[in-house]
């Protein structure tokens, strides 16, 4: 390949884009493959070949026929990593309805904000998990639910909201059971799930993944059947996976690392999804390896970390691992040093790329140099354009730094009912501008090197200091506030707060603290927080948030 002059390069591939729905693959991949283990839940008990798994899935599917959910309906997700969280993902594509992901971290604000924002029919939901108490929280915004038959609410503050399905066997008032809508189906709904699904096309929007945007609200990036499971097989077979590989998926499922990179990507190759708990635990993950014997593992960085300085790590087998994906922030040298090492990841890949790209649009290759591999995010992958662009919109010549636009089978739909906003995203020529800046080399290989828009990212979880601000200034107390990102050893970037009160009021960071942990994601909620009477501003009044951060790092490490 002749060396690049300019920022633009495009992912070649021998391979067609998949033009198929996820319900007629999946039907494929199960008839491919019956025995091949599909599904490993460790904490749930769970072991289902493909052909136990298309039973189950075919079961809710039904079932949700049978509630009168139809194509194009939006049904919620809402719960950590568990067996029902898939069989949700495979059934709403099988019958055409769009599943929304909801952070199993929302409170209140967030969830009545979610589900209102894409008119859910319908919600399937996990009883607790940690703090997060699911039911209670749907009864507090929807207490005509302790009334009304199930699978009939009619609620004030959720109009199109008529089912809520609960997951385990308890009974809670105005609500479905999980098995219960699972034997719903009858020979009829059977017969309407083969047409149903005969119909359906590769272009329908089948999911809406919740992305936090600049301006406060989350904005619903809508993604398609051909847009999230070719990225799914592209993420797989950049693996080098076959229907031999078991990848241990210890990232949640509601982000499109789990669900994609991870669910669909074992199933486009026939390979063994395991999920070793709900949530992250080291231990947990480094025993599902070793027990499970598995190929594959995926992370953010500091889950990696975790994993090799928790104190039994020596005592774990990991031989079995050759391959996987780390995403979410930059890996250091040393730490990548012991995944290819002690962890004898030699082809692990480092990705990158935004929800609405579904997600990944660069990926390293697992013959890559280590600089490669801690120094940039690989290459644009197959089936997708990269070009660095100036504030004009001109490619930037390779070494200079330009805003990294994506186009390309793998672009969103577009913003759930948000045109203004999908506008600002997607230009005329279908390129995306992520915001973020990037430094392209004469192969094609990307650096990142800051962000347009003002992201945090925490551990992984983006958040957009806006978003903070504008839920902070529904504390009456508050005057004015600026959230802005501060570097973490452990977490990448911490969240940190100044904020001036009103005239003749006072609060404590705790109470602030208080103020946000029933309603906002806990990783929202700020680390750091400094009352202050005004901020640096430039003389023409723009509030200066490098200088806010600056001052933020010498006080706390002074």
């Amino acid at each position: 390949m002749s060396l690049l002059t300019q920022s633009y390069f495009s992912g070649a591939s021998d391979e067609a884009i998949i033009d198929q729905t996820i319900g007629n693959y999946l039907d494929e991949i199960c008839q491919r493959y019956p025995d091949n283990e599909a599904l490993v839940v460790r904490h749930q008990g769970v072991r289902w070949t493909y052909r136990e798994f298309k039973l189950e899935i075919d079961r809710l599917a039904t079932g949700l026929l049978a509630l009168g959910i139809e194509p194009g309906d939006r049904v919620g997700i809402w719960g950590p990593n568990s067996a029902e969280w898939i069989l949700a993902q495979y059934a709403t594509a099988s019958i055409g309805a769009i599943m929304v992901c909801l952070n199993p971290a929302y409170r209140l604000h967030e969830l009545e904000y979610a589900l209102n924002k894409v008119e859910c029919r319908a919600i399937i939901t996990a009883e607790s998990f940690k703090t997060s108490h699911y039911l209670q929280m749907l009864e507090v915004l929807a207490p005509e639910l302790k009334h009304c038959q199930a699978g009939a609410l009619q609620s004030e503050k959720f109009p199109h909201l008529q089912s809520v399905i609960r997951m385990g066997d308890d009974a809670s008032a105005g609500m479905l059971n999980f098995p219960a809508v699972c034997a719903m189906g009858s020979d009829t709904h059977y017969q309407q799930l083969s047409k149903v699904q005969a119909a359906l096309h590769p272009n329908d929007a089948i999911n809406i993944q919740f992305t936090s945007g600049t301006t406060g609200s989350p904005k619903g990036a809508t993604l398609t059947h051909r847009n999230i499971l070719n990225n799914g097989y592209l993420c797989a077979s950049s693996m080098g996976f076959s229907d031999q590989d078991r990848l241990c998926i210890p990232v949640p499922l509601y982000h499109c690392f789990g669900m994609v990179m991870g669910n669909l990507a074992c199933l486009s190759h026939g390979a063994t999804a395991i999920y070793p708990n709900d949530a992250f635990d080291p231990l947990l993950t480094l025993q599902t390896v070793e027990e499970e014997k598995c190929t594959g593992l995926h992370g953010v960085p500091t889950m990696f970390i975790s994993e090799l300085d928790d104190p039994s790590f020596k005592d774990f087998d990991l031989s079995s691992l050759r391959t996987g994906i780390m995403a979410g922030a930059p890996c250091p040298v040393e730490v990548m040093k012991r995944v290819l090492g002690d962890m004898h990841m030699r082809d692990v890949l480092i990705g990158y790329g935004q929800t609405e790209t579904s997600p990944v649009n660069h990926i390293t290759e697992s013959n890559d140099t280590l600089e490669n591999r801690t120094g940039t995010v690989g290459r644009a992958v197959p089936g997708v354009e990269i070009k660095l662009t100036d504030s004009e919109g001109g490619v930037v010549a390779v070494g200079e730094k330009g805003e990294i636009c994506v186009r390309g089978y793998s672009v969103m739909r577009g913003y759930w009912n948000d045109e203004e906003r999908t506008r600002e995203t997607i230009d005329e020529e279908l390129w995306l501008h992520s915001g973020d800046l990037g430094i392209m080399d004469e192969h094609g290989y990307v650096k990142i090197v800051g962000r347009i828009k003002d992201m945090v990212i925490r551990g992984g979880e983006n958040v957009y200091p806006r978003e903070v601000e504008e839920f902070l200034y529904t504390n009456p107390k508050i005057a004015e506030v600026q959230v802005f990102g501060i570097p973490d050893a452990k977490m990448g970037e911490e969240i940190c707060a100044w904020v001036q009160l009103h005239a003749g009021q006072s609060m404590s960071e705790e109470e602030l603290k208080d103020f946000c942990r029933e309603q906002i994601t806990h990783f929202k909620i700020p680390r750091h927080v400094r009352f202050v009477e005004d901020f640096p501003m430039t003389v023409t009044g723009k509030i200066q948030k490098f200088i806010m951060r600056e001052q933020m790092q010498a006080q706390l490490e002074s």
